[in-house]
C-alpha cells in the first residue's frame, strides 16, 4: 500500500540552481540519485506534491551548503542586498516555471488545482519563498511574483530583513529574540491576507510570530518546524505557539532535518524514525488531528540516515501505522490536513 503525501518544504530548486550541470531540468526529470528528490524518485515514493521554495542565499556562497548546513556561530547571518535576492529568487522561479512547461509538474494556485493536478498524475508545486529579501517594501515584486504562481511566504529565513527578523541556529535558545515586525512587515501580512497568500511562521522570531497573529485573519501554519520542548532549538515552536496555531486551526509541518529532531541538537544521520514519532506524537497531543502535517526540509539538511531521501518517506508512515495511529489519521497527516490548509488560506 502507497499512502500519498503532501510535503510542506523542500529546497529542490536551489540544488538545481546551485548544480554545475547545465541540464538542470533533466537532473530533475530523469533523475541523478543526488539530493534528496527528483521526479522518479518523487513518483516512485507516492509524493503527490509540496512547497517548492525559493531561498535566496548569500552571495559569494556555496548556495545550497547555507540551507544545509547553517549551524555557523549561531549568531544571525548578514542582511542580504535586494539584487542578489532578486537574482537568485528569479533564477528559481524560473526553473520551476521550466519543470511546469517541460509536464514535469503542474504550478498550483489553489487547492483545486493541487486535486486536478493529482487526478491527471502530475506532481503538484506551491510556488513559495523563504525569506521575503526579494520583496520590495512598495511591493512592485510581489505583484510580479505573485502573477508567476506565489502564494506562499515567510517572512524571514533566519536572518533579519526589511519585513521582520528570523532566528538564528541556535541550540538550547528560545525564539524569542529580536524585534517585532516593520511596519512593512505588517503590511506585508494583511497583503497576503487579501491576496490569498499563506504566510509560513517557520523562521520568524517570537515577537513577529505574535505580530502575524495579532494581524492575520487565516490560520498560522509553520511548514516545517517541530517541538521545542523535546528538541530545544530556537527554529521549534514553544508551547504558546503551538498553542496559537492550534486555536487558529492552523498546521504544523514535521521537519525531519535531524539537527531539529534530536534533543541534543546534533546533525547526526544517526538519528532514528522512532524520535521522529516522538515529535508528531506532541504535536498530536497539542494540535490534535487536523494541525498535524509533513515538511521534510528536502535538499536543505542532513537527514535521518533511515530516511535518507524522498523515496524513505513510507518508512515514516509504516512507522506511524506501527505506532496505532491508523491508517485514516496517516492519511490525514500525510495529504489532507494540508490539501485542507491550502484551500482555507490560498483557495
Amino acid at each position: 500500500m502507497t499512502i500519498p503525501f503532501f510535503d510542506g518544504h523542500n529546497d529542490t530548486l536551489l540544488r538545481l540552481l546551485d548544480h554545475d550541470r547545465r541540464d538542470k531540468l533533466a537532473m530533475f526529470i530523469d533523475g541523478t540519485q543526488e539530493g534528496h528528490i527528483d521526479l522518479p524518485r518523487a513518483r516512485s515514493s507516492g509524493m503527490a506534491g509540496g512547497f517548492f521554495a525559493m531561498f535566496p542565499p548569500p552571495v559569494k556562497t556555496k548556495l545550497a551548503a547555507v540551507a544545509a548546513s547553517p549551524l555557523g556561530d549561531g549568531n544571525l547571518p548578514p542582511d542580504l542586498d535586494i539584487a542578489e535576492a532578486l537574482r537568485t529568487t528569479h533564477g528559481m522561479a524560473a526553473l520551476l516555471l521550466q519543470l511546469e512547461r517541460a509536464n514535469a509538474l503542474a504550478i498550483c494556485r489553489s487547492g483545486s488545482d493541487i486535486r486536478a493536478a493529482m487526478a491527471g498524475d502530475r506532481l503538484a508545486a506551491i510556488f513559495h519563498i523563504e525569506g521575503a529579501e526579494a520583496i520590495d517594501t512598495d511591493f512592485n515584486s510581489f505583484e510580479v511574483l505573485y502573477a508567476a504562481g506565489l502564494r506562499s511566504i515567510g517572512i524571514t529565513w533566519s536572518r533579519a530583513n526589511a519585513f521582520g527578523t528570523g532566528v538564528p541556529f541556535r541550540h538550547n535558545a528560545d525564539p524569542d529574540i529580536g524585534p517585532g515586525l516593520s511596519d512593512a512587515g505588517k503590511e506585508l501580512v494583511r497583503l497576503c491576507d487579501q491576496r490569498g497568500v499563506m504566510i509560513d511562521l517557520s523562521h520568524l522570531n517570537a515577537a513577529g510570530f505574535r505580530d502575524v497573529a495579532a494581524i492575520s485573519t487565516k490560520p498560522l501554519v509553520a511548514t516545517h518546524s517541530n517541538v521545542h520542548a523535546i528538541c530545544p532549538h530556537a527554529r521549534n515552536l514553544v508551547d504558546w505557539q503551538l498553542a496559537a496555531i492550534r486555536d487558529s486551526g492552523g498546521v504544523v509541518g514535521l521537519n525531519y532535518a535531524t539537527g531539529f529532531l534530536r534533543p541534543d541538537g546534533r546533525f547526526d544521520a544517526n538519528t532514528p524514525i522512532d524520535l521522529m514519532i516522538r515529535h508528531v506524537d506532541a504535536l498530536l497531543e497539542t494540535l490534535g488531528e487536523d494541525g498535524v502535517a509533513l515538511g521534510s526540509d528536502f535538499d536543505g539538511a542532513m537527514m535521518p540516515a533511515d530516511i535518507g531521501d524522498v523515496t524513505g518517506v513510507p518508512k515514516l508512515l509504516q512507522a506511524m501505522l506501527d505506532k496505532g495511529y491508523g491508517e485514516p489519521l496517516v492519511r490525514k497527516i500525510a495529504l489532507e490536513n494540508w490539501l485542507d490548509l491550502v484551500e482555507r488560506t490560498i483557495g
